[in-house]
């Protein structure tokens, strides 16, 4: 499941660096969470790095896109894929 950025979110700047897909990055009003890039770090960490550095606790799974974790990995290949072609 791609993780989301709820409106809690203080727009501490903290989480957008820390995304090793670039899938975050600033909204209207807040930081939001691409869910086409956000494998909840699978691949590159063993927990979302966004969530591990959120000082408010406001980045929860987002319902709205529901992902198995097979599903997160075949999303970080193929971003990965991309990366590489580039």
């Amino acid at each position: 499941m791609a993780l989301m950025i709820t409106d809690e979110c203080i727009n501490c700047d903290v989480c957008e660096p820390e995304c090793p897909n670039e899938a975050i990055s600033q909204g209207a009003e807040t930081y939001v969470i691409d869910p086409a890039k956000c494998t909840e770090c699978m691949g590159h960490f063993d927990e979302p790095q966004c969530v591990a550095v959120c000082p408010v606790d406001c980045i929860p799974l987002d319902p709205g896109h529901p992902e198995t974790k097979d599903e997160l990995q075949q999303k970080y290949q193929r971003l990965m894929a991309q990366k590489q072609g580039s």
